[in-house]
Parts: structure tokens; sequence; C-alpha cells
């Protein structure tokens, strides 16, 4: 690793506006926490389109100023990125997702960059019925040792694995020549500092207060969680014998307008004579309210659209126990017996119809067939309900545990350890750079191989080229052909000048391409063609 300095660099913002999602609630406390850490010397954001570009350079203002005043942080425009590894290779790319852009990303590296340095990217929501074709892209002979895909769970890292062995058995791949990236397990996290216990002696749950059901999230049938096993739980230790008056529930989070799924919770609960309330879209404070008025965070997930479960992580950084069913990423956070409760699931072993549906259905619709045929066991739910609400000491001993697991396995600052101590050692796996030079990726579209019959001919190493009326009134400084700004880092006007110059007494493409490249430090063949054909394009040079 000989790196002049240390760069870090990412195809996205790690900031996204909009409706509050668990993926865009992490990236974003990700990059502060990064940020804050500043273990590299300098941070390059390469992005698609100028609104990105001024909500990041916003975000960063708010959460970075010095960083940004000091020019330590560049937003780039994505086009200019083949250069940029050509002139200074970065010490690790990191994406905010695996599923977008990471093998792209890995075959401009192995084209431009000098090093071969490490490409990372995040699972989120594994489920997507599209995911297939986006994890097939990871499997090329262009993947590396130094190519990691940083799983957020233990079951997360077996289901990416899955998806690699499912599909080298589809399309009969070769583990050896279609490499997949290294899985490495790290977990999102929580700001520690934000999120603490209420105050001592704050909460109710003894005498004749309600001990206190919380659950919070996506409040959905379809999405993470069904929550009528719930509400069947309850109900169940109400006709065990249980005073509905001594626990109350609280269901918070975002619902989709319309839907008539709450209108049936309420309606159950009712049923029971639960007290039951919902909090929708609260604010942070609100949110911080929520937790510290609870006594019991609930929490049953039966869609594999859940991957790790912040919610979970932020209920033990509130301090508080939690009883959760034993699904996903939710027994790698949940310690049974000692932060909390697991409940046992029951799934299926066969999928067929919904695996032939889910391409040609909407998202929420295959969601709702899985989950369904995913049993949150309800008898094992109640006895876990009912363990904690009648033991008072209990719950306050978890809650001291899981508090100590948020500090010590999943906080920010450790979080961003892990992927510094990731990027470093991923350096130390050998990685032959020459025949990944040319590699090219199998589904990155050869435009000119493919649409190349369209014109009369192809840019011809034999084509006799001189310079064109207006090219000799560039080269004088009399014209000036417009560069859109799309072009820009793409085309270079004074590259175009020297073409001009070095094709006076005419000369064929290849001599003139080759002078190009040897006199221009860092150019490349392809880079030199560009500029002859858009030299063409704008009459600065024309066919002998």
């Amino acid at each position: 690793m000989s790196e002049s300095k240390r760069i870090w660099a990412t195809l996205d913002p790690f900031f996204e506006p909009g409706p509050v999602l668990g993926r865009k609630v992490a990236n974003t406390k990700f990059l502060r926490a990064l940020l804050a850490a500043d273990p590299y010397d300098e941070y390059r954001f390469f992005l698609g389109d100028a609104g990105q570009s001024d909500r990041l350079a916003a975000h960063l203002k708010k959460v970075a100023p010095g960083m940004i005043g000091k020019g330590r942080v560049h937003i780039l425009d994505r086009r200019e990125l083949p250069r940029r590894l050509a002139e200074e290779p970065v010490h690790c790319m990191h994406l905010s997702d695996c599923i977008t852009s990471q093998p792209q990303v890995a075959a401009l590296r192995n084209r431009y960059s000098r090093n071969i340095f490490p490409v990372t990217g995040t699972i989120h929501s594994l489920s997507c019925s599209t995911f297939g074709g986006q994890f097939l892209r990871h499997l090329w002979p262009g993947t590396t040792r130094r190519d990691a895909i940083v799983c957020t769970s233990t079951p997360g890292r077996e289901a990416v694995a899955r998806f690699f062995d499912w599909l080298r058995h589809g399309y009969g791949l070769d583990p050896d020549r279609f490499p997949a990236p290294t899985l490495t397990h790290i977990p999102l996290a929580v700001d520690t500092d934000e999120l603490r216990p209420g105050p001592p002696g704050a909460k109710g749950g003894t005498g004749a207060d309600p001990v206190r059901l919380l659950v919070f999230g996506r409040i959905s049938h379809h999405s993470k969680m069904d929550l009528l096993p719930l509400l069947r739980a309850l109900h169940r230790l109400v006709r065990q014998g249980m005073d509905p008056a001594s626990v109350s529930l609280t269901l918070a989070g975002w619902a989709d307008d319309n839907d008539d799924f709450l209108p049936t919770l309420k309606d159950l609960a009712a049923n029971a004579g639960i007290r039951m309330t919902v909090a929708l879209r609260p604010s942070e404070t609100e949110k911080t309210a929520l937790f510290h008025d609870a006594d019991i965070f609930v929490s049953i997930a039966d869609n594999p659209q859940e991957t790790f479960g912040i919610t979970l992580v932020e209920a033990g950084a509130f301090g508080l126990p939690v009883v959760a069913s034993d699904y996903d990423g939710y027994r790698d956070i949940v310690v049974p017996g000692v932060t909390g409760l697991l409940v046992p699931t029951i799934g299926p072993n066969r999928t067929d119809d919904a695996d032939l549906l889910a391409p040609i259905t909407f998202d929420n619709q295959y969601h709702l067939l899985l989950a369904q045929r995913t049993a949150v066991e309800i008898p094992a739910l109640a006895d876990a309900l009912k363990t904690l609400i009648l033991s008072p000491d209990m719950r306050r001993s978890m809650g001291v545990a899981a508090r100590q697991r948020v500090e010590a396995e999943y906080s920010w600052p450790e979080t961003v350890r892990r992927h510094v101590r990731l990027w470093d050692g991923l350096w130390a796996e050998p990685v032959d750079p020459a025949p990944l030079r040319d590699a090219p990726h199998p589904q990155a579209m050869p435009y000119a191989a493919l649409f190349g019959h369209y014109t009369s001919r192809t840019l011809e190493p034999a084509f006799m080229v001189r310079p064109g009326a207006t090219g000799e009134a560039f080269y004088r400084g009399r014209d000036f052909p417009p560069l859109y700004s799309g072009l820009t880092g793409a085309i270079d006007p004074g590259l175009a000048r020297k073409l001009v110059f070095l094709a006076r007494n005419s000369v064929d493409t290849a001599s003139l391409i080759r002078n190009l490249v040897d006199t221009e430090p860092g150019m490349d063949v392809a880079t030199a063609s560009a500029h002859v054909l858009w030299s063409l394009k704008h009459d600065l040079l024309e066919r002998v």
C-alpha cells in the first residue's frame, strides 16, 4: 500500500431527504460518525447530479463545516472518476448499498487505478425480487479479494452467501472463474449519546400503573411485521386471567395512509380490553418520550424485508428489555435471558407460487405472501410477555444489560472503527492486477460493439485526417467550439487544440492517437480516440 495520502471515496451522498426509512437514517448517521472520527486525509463524493451535490453540500456545512473549509471534503462530478482514479488512487471506495454500483466501481478501478484498492458496499433489505440480477453482477472475473460486502447481520451474511450459491448453480458458474466479494459482518449502530435511558423512577409498571409495551417502526402487515399475533397473545393473557388494565400498548412509527390495518388492530385491542394508543410520525423529541415512558419493547418481525433490526438497538440504548421474534438479525442483537426474550418462529420450506409471482407482482404483494407463511408462535409470545410483565426486577436488569451491550457493540464510533480495520485489512489480500486491467464486465454494455453498425463506418487506424476549417480558426484563437456542460471533464478543448496541431500535415488516426498519448501524461487510447471523434464532429478535424 503506497499512498501519498489516504483518500476515502464514494459514489453516494449518504444523505437523502424525504420519508424516514431505516436505510436513510443509518447512512446519514454513518457519514456523520465517519467524519467525526476523521481517519482519512480527504473525502471525495463522486455524485450523479447537481441537485444531489447541493443537498449534500448543505448537509455537510452543518455536520462538518471545518472540513469543507479546509478543502478536505470534495464533492465531484461522477464523470470525473476515471481521470481522478488515474491521477491519484484512493485508499478505499465505500458505497452505501452493495446493490447499485459496486461491481461497476470495481471495473473502473481495475481499468484506471494504479492500485487495486478495496471496494465495499453495505447490505440493507435483501428480498426485492430484482436482486438476483443485482447480485449476479458481483460474480465476474474482475472481482478481487479486496472487494467486500458489509453484512449488517450474520443471517444477512448467510443470505448473501446463499444468493451467490444459487446464482452459480443456476448459471453454471465456476467459483474460481467467477469469484464473489468477501463477506464480512459489521452491524449498524445508534448514537449512544443521543439515545439514553430516562431518569430513574420515571416509569410506571408497579402498583396501579400499567406496564407499558411499545412497538416502534413501520406499522404494516406486508412490510416488516404483522402485529396481529401480538394482539392475539395479549388477548390470550387476558383469557388466562391477566387484568387488561395492568398493561397498555403503544404503536408508534409510520403507516400507509388509508390502510385498513390500523383499524383492525384497534378492533382487536378493544375486544381484548387492552388500552392501545397510536402515535404516527413522531418527532425525535416525541420518539424519545415514547421510549422513556415504555417498560418493554416489542418487535415481532416476520418479513424477509427485515435484515438487521435497528429499533431493537435503539430500545437497548434507551435501557429497555426486548421481546422479539427469533428472526433474521434480531438474534444477533438480543441475548436471550440477558437483554430480552426471543420468541420462536416457523417458516416455509417451499415458496413456489410466491417465487414465480414475485417478478410480476408488486413488492408489497409478494412480501405479504411470504410474511403470512412465517408464524411467530403465539403461545410462546404470550409466555414471554407475561414473564416480563410480572417481573419488574427482570425488566430493570435486562434493560441495564441491553444498554451495556449497545455501548460495547452498537455505537457509531465502534462501527466506524470496524470499517476502518476492514479497509486497512483488505489491502493485505493478494491481488494480481495484470489480468484485471482489460477484463470487461459481462453486464457493462459494449456500446461500440453493439451499435457500431448504426454509423457508416467506425474510426479506423488508417483514416487520414487534417485540420478542418473551424480547426484552423480554433487553433489561432478566432473560433471557440461550445463545450456542453455534460462533457466537462470528459473533453478537454486544450487537447483538441493539440490534435489540430499534430494533424497539421495530415496524419493517420493511429499515429495521431499515439502521438497524443505519448505527449500527455496519463492519457490512454480510449480518451484520445474520444477527442479525435469530438474534433471530427465539431469540424476541428476532417477526414482526407
